[in-house]
């Protein structure tokens, strides 16, 4: 006999009820309905990549998060004795697995425009929400698969964009009650800044440094960096950008190309949210991804330990690394497993967020099975939703179906009901009873839609 398996998951992923579904369904309507009025349209990629598309486009660190799948078949045959025999998975990768997971939907995006540049209208405004993948150690908020849902704009180098994928975030905060603050940033200004520590030798370990700020405070990036031999002074300039006494503004910071961009984007983006306190320039914010180029987003909910639950920046060569003409991009990206939790620890989702069944009829007895049914079915044929149900249980037992549903209305349905087409109709919040027919029954439900 074969031994029974206790079900269980995989680390850092998750089921979700049906109630669960409804809920992150209210929060991908309210994104997909604020990027269509934006123009943006929606597209798919497969969630399986090649190996050589996802690699070198995340960092170091990124590489290491990769989920990697092995080759079809006896994937070993083909490694050579020599490699085997180093036991090192980096020079043995290579040979058994040449796809991957994604691990998000902005390096796929590239690719895709490169491969339809022939089929696409430029510039082209895309949304895309799916699953993505990560091998990160699972924490709050942090999951090895979890859903991105993402708005890019491709072909175009105007500042507006910025501008408008900003207040795309405004509008879906708003829409959702969640109160934030977008945090805003320019790689620029973190390269002009590397430009004044040991000559810029160290820009990249400064930006990643930088981007551990929120987890190790202001000291702790200091102390890591301190082992580069950095002098005093350049420490304590460090510690002057991180705590906001050295900014874009500075005139030191615009005497270079890099340093007059970062100040002109930025100054032209910042004088569009003047009234706007929830906009803010964030100095430490550095978005540890190679890719970026310009302006880069952290957003951040208010009064959560949750980390940022949104994200993005502008990448102006993604489009060059799979051999096609340089198309500068911008994009933003909503971490909906965290936007969710948010939501659930502010109590945020409306009540009435699963009733897509608005009434349970149920039949006293065989006999009025088939006239219950049609009287569900005159309802479906309009539209609301309704639900019979069969099975001879205790009342109890139907009102915690309906409960555990969301179903706000039940109506037993016995001999007199069938005789005289009215109905006892029971609000199962507050107890309360009407008498109404089948035409009355839709009217109620329409005034309610």
């Amino acid at each position: 006999m074969s031994q029974k398996i206790k079900p269980s998951l995989s680390k850092g992923t998750r089921d979700f009820l049906p109630r669960e579904v409804a809920k992150r369904n209210y929060i991908f309507e309210t994104i997909k309905a604020v990027f269509r009025k934006y123009g943006f349209e929606q597209i798919e990629t497969p969630a399986i990549e090649r190996l050589e598309t996802l690699t070198g486009k995340y960092g170091d660190e990124g590489d290491k998060l990769l989920f990697k799948i092995l080759n079809s078949g006896d994937y070993l045959k083909d490694v050579p004795d020599e490699v085997l025999t180093t036991h090192n998975s980096q020079l043995a990768t290579k040979h058994i697995a040449e796809k991957g997971l994604r691990y998000d939907l902005t390096v796929p995006l590239a690719r895709y425009v490169v491969q339809h540049k022939s089929e696409i209208t430029f510039p082209f405004k895309r949304f895309h929400i799916g699953p993505v993948w990560r091998a990160d150690r699972p924490q709050k908020g942090r999951y090895q698969e979890f859903y991105q849902c993402d708005a890019d704009v491709i072909g175009s180098t105007s500042l507006w964009n910025e501008v408008e994928l900003t207040q795309i975030f405004l509008e879906v905060y708003k829409a959702l009650k969640i109160p934030v603050t977008i945090l805003v940033n320019h790689r620029l200004y973190l390269q002009r800044i590397g430009d004044f520590v040991k000559q810029g030798a160290i820009t990249a370990e400064i930006i990643a440094a930088f981007d551990k700020c929120d987890k190790i405070g202001i000291d702790g990036v200091l102390n890591e960096l301190s082992k580069y031999g950095l002098s005093q002074e350049e420490l304590n300039l460090l510690r002057n950008v991180l705590s906001g006494t050295i900014n874009y503004l500075n005139i030191e910071i615009q005497e270079s190309e890099e340093g007059k961009k970062a100040h002109n984007d930025l100054s032209k983006f910042f004088g569009q949210f003047t009234n706007e306190s929830a906009v803010i320039f964030y100095p430490a914010l550095a978005r540890g991804l190679d890719y970026y180029t310009g302006i880069i987003w952290e957003v951040v909910c208010n009064g959560v330990q949750m980390g940022s639950i949104a994200s993005g920046g502008r990448y102006d060569n993604l489009t060059e690394m799979f051999g096609g003409q340089n198309l500068s991009g911008v994009g933003i990206s909503f971490g909906i497993e965290r936007i969710y939790d948010v939501m659930e620890e502010l109590n945020l989702f409306p009540d009435t967020i699963s009733q897509g069944v608005k009434i349970l009829f149920v039949p006293r007895e065989p006999a009025v099975e088939e006239f219950t049914y049609t009287q569900v079915q005159t309802l479906r044929d309009a539209g609301i939703g309704a639900e019979i149900f069969l099975g001879n249980v205790k009342k109890q037992k139907q009102f915690d179906y309906a409960t555990a549903k969301g179903i706000l209305y039940i109506a037993e349905i016995g001999q007199d009901e069938v005789a005289s087409g009215v109905f006892r109709v029971k609000n199962i919040s507050t107890r309360e009873e009407i008498r109404q027919n089948i035409d009355e029954l839709l009217h109620l439900f329409i005034s309610q839609q």
